[in-house]
């Protein structure tokens, strides 16, 4: 059952206290943080594997090949877990297991070497965003738009398939086929007509793998950004446990975004807790921690359907194609790619700067998580 308390005593707020200053106080740009954040995810995620022996075998490694020449193929996995584990060892962010509401994962596999470069997934979009209100000229009714539209949450090409190929970009493109359109249409009897994203960072950097991406992705303002950073590892572990030692569960066992409505909880308790000097030592503690939630760039695809927006605010359900629409199609957004794959290629190449390592995350890497 739920408790609910008004103040901790002096010494249990100040020793929950010390745990937030300690944790978000190494901490002076988003890289680090996220950064803690992915190591602690592996704590739990990746085991060691043997050379030659581990899940990272099929992953795309032939950087000799011209995009040119390669081939691929777009499916579901019908393994859960290892598509999990592969996406952890690959993706700088860390990944839940599932997410409520809709949800569609994605591989996407070079044909020619039997490959995997590349990890899609498709969710409910998100409550609320500024960028999409001005884009439909509304808030939407939201049973109305989760019938039109989803949301890219995880488009994570291998590494470095996404250094040398740009291989972000042909994810993205995949995410606004008419091949991915219909997959969703199908699953939850949509009539899918938009699709947004936003990128990874935002002021920690001055581009995005969306730019550039015109008429698949158009780029429609930046989104805000008011919640504070999780914690994560054992540092959280120690003041759930404490608190719930204390006060006990704070937010009930299966309620959905625990963590974050746990964090919010015991922030409040705290500042109702401390005082004098203690308190504003912890006021600083989460203003500076606020300072580490970007605003990320919002992009918005409409799959080659001119009255998009018409749809989604339900005054129709009757597409009209725009005269680009064909270009929607899954062969015409890979031959588009495969232009610009090229030509990224062939100067990496003629500059000696192709990357040939398969880069892989553990608890040991040293990988530059904003690259």
């Amino acid at each position: 059952m739920t408790k609910t308390l008004s103040k901790l005593e002096p010494a249990d707020a100040l020793y929950c206290a010390k745990i937030f200053n300690d944790y978000f106080g190494q901490f002076e740009r988003i890289d680090q943080y996220m950064k803690d954040q992915k190591l602690a995810q592996l704590e739990d995620s990746v085991s060691a594997s043997l050379p030659g022996m581990g899940p990272e075998d099929d992953l795309f490694t032939d950087f000799t090949m011209s995009p040119e020449d390669m081939d691929f193929e777009v499916y579901e996995p019908t393994d859960n877990t290892s598509y999990v584990t592969l996406l952890n060892m690959t993706s700088s962010h860390t990944n839940m297991p599932s997410i409520p509401g809709k949800e569609l994962k994605l591989l996407v596999k070079e044909k020619n070497t039997d490959k995997i470069m590349g990890f899609i997934r498709f969710g409910s979009p998100v409550i609320n965003s500024a960028p999409r209100n001005q884009v439909l000229g509304q808030v939407p009714n939201l049973k109305q738009f989760n019938k039109n539209a989803i949301m890219g949450f995880t488009i994570v090409p291998t590494q470095p398939f996404g250094f040398n190929y740009l291989g972000g970009k042909l994810l993205a493109a995949i995410c606004c086929s008419h091949k991915v359109k219909d997959i969703l249409d199908k699953k939850y009897n949509m009539n899918l007509v938009m699709f947004e994203t936003t990128s990874l960072y935002g002021s920690s950097k001055s581009s995005s793998q969306y730019d550039g991406m015109k008429p698949y992705l158009r780029f429609k303002g930046v989104t805000d950004s008011k919640f504070i950073p999780l914690m994560h590892g054992q540092p959280y572990r120690d003041l759930n446990n404490y608190v719930e030692e204390r006060v006990g569960h704070l937010v009930p066992a299966g309620a959905s975004s625990r963590k974050l409505k746990m964090t919010t909880a015991v922030i409040g308790l705290l500042k109702r807790s401390l005082n004098g000097d203690d308190l504003a030592k912890f006021k600083s503690t989460i203003a500076n921690a606020l300072k580490l939630t970007e605003r990320k760039r919002f992009y918005v695809s409409n799959y080659g359907v001119e009255n998009f927006v018409d749809i989604v605010n339900g005054k129709t359900d009757t597409i009209k194609k725009a005269e680009n629409y064909d270009r929607y199609s899954l062969e015409n957004t890979i031959l588009w790619w495969k232009k610009l794959a090229t030509k990224r290629f062939n100067n990496l190449k003629a500059d000696g700067r192709l990357r040939t390592e398969l880069e892989l995350w553990s608890k040991d890497s040293n990988i530059d998580i904003i690259r």
